[in-house]
């Protein structure tokens, strides 16, 4: 890009900040007119701003991909279409949950540190609009072009920060005695609770992201095989949500299935993203190996020597998964095309052959299947 490009990316990056934040205080304003309201807690004016940053951010990235991409998808049969699409509407709702999430935490911290403190309406709108002045502007950036790096980012974010604010809320001070799960109890467990289930919508999404990349770079000889991998993220992202969507205090059972089933799946999805790369990259053949060992070794620290808590153990199993999806799409970025690439397939569950001759960007080399 050269200078002139990258003074316009500042100027409109500039330019959608100052607009996020008039529209983020003015809705602000309104929502919250009346007496002073403390940071947090209840009837604080945290959960109203955090809605209105959240649904800036939300209406930022929309006109965004309207105004950007709106075309991408044209050359695209209709099966492709609708994957792209429903990636859409996933990051849709994940940047708004993202924004309103950082808003709820820092009112939390803030609080502490200015406790007693009751802010009338226009700070609380200017706060809004502040929160949405930075969600908006991270949204706005990834509706231009977000790549598989960026949503791995913004997972890890985004479980750093609903973390955080379910660790401030929880009913009980002395959770990390038991584990994660015991975040998801009482009146506020729905701070941890709704985490989870926003991260499962994310997982499932970098999942399609993962997808379109094995696809960009091996064409539609794999496209089986890419399906049956975006449908194992697909529902590690849901068993994940499920583990939000029952809580471990009113179902027990279904909790315990849950967050069992969302380890087997992301395991399973872990190695079958490693065999579909091709050429099998060497740092991420290694670094799956290598979490492999570190969690079975983590296992048997925990149960049969009883070394830490489960809760230690959570926190093993999360790090290492997460560095493995690091380690993931730095390999694909390096090895991905940024451009599009349109199935040649009319049907997704067309024969192999067919779309050989209908994908002219396929290299002759992918017309195995195996390649």
């Amino acid at each position: 890009m050269d200078q002139a490009g990258r003074m316009w990316q500042e100027m409109r990056a500039l330019l959608v900040t100052i607009g996020c934040f008039v529209l983020g205080t003015a809705a602000g304003c309104l929502v919250l007119w009346g007496d002073p309201r403390p940071l947090a807690g209840d009837g604080s004016l945290g959960m109203p701003a955090a809605l209105v940053a959240g649904g800036v951010a939300a209406a930022a990235f929309i006109v965004s991909t309207l105004l950007y991409r709106r075309g991408e998808t044209s050359p695209m049969p209709r099966w492709q279409s609708l994957v792209s699409n429903a990636s859409a509407v996933a990051l849709t709702i994940v940047f708004a949950g993202v924004t309103s999430l950082g808003v709820l935490l820092g009112g939390e911290v803030l609080a502490l540190g200015l406790q007693g403190a009751n802010i009338p309406p226009l700070g609380g709108g200017l706060i809004a609009g502040v929160a949405a002045a930075i969600g908006g502007r991270f949204a706005f950036a990834a509706g231009v072009g977000i790549t598989t790096e960026d949503l791995a980012a913004l997972l890890f974010g985004y479980l750093v920060v609903g973390t955080l604010f379910a660790m401030l809320t929880a009913a009980d001070a002395r959770w990390w005695e038991l584990n994660f799960s015991q975040l998801g109890s009482g009146a506020r467990g729905w701070a941890f609770n709704g985490t989870l289930v926003v991260a499962g919508l994310l997982v499932a999404t970098v999942g399609s992201f993962v997808g379109r990349d094995i696809h960009r770079l091996r064409g539609d000889a794999v496209l089986g095989r890419i399906a049956a991998l975006v449908g194992l993220w697909v529902l590690t992202g849901a068993a994940l949500a499920c583990v939000g969507l029952f809580p471990l205090a009113n179902t027990p059972t279904a909790h315990h299935v849950s967050a069992l089933a969302t380890l087997v799946l992301f395991a399973a999805s872990s190695a079958m993203t490693t065999l579909a790369i091709p050429g099998w990259p060497a740092p991420l053949v290694l670094v799956t190996v290598g979490v492999g060992a570190l969690l079975a070794g983590a296992v048997v620290l925990w149960k049969p020597v009883g070394l830490y808590s489960l809760t230690v153990l959570e926190v093993v199993v999360v790090t290492v998964g997460l560095l493995w999806m690091t380690t993931l799409v730095r390999v694909l970025a390096a090895l991905t095309p940024s451009d599009s690439r349109p199935s040649g397939r009319r049907h997704l569950l067309h024969p192999a052959h067919e779309s050989a001759a209908m994908d002219p960007r396929r290299p002759a080399a992918a017309a195995n299947p195996s390649a």
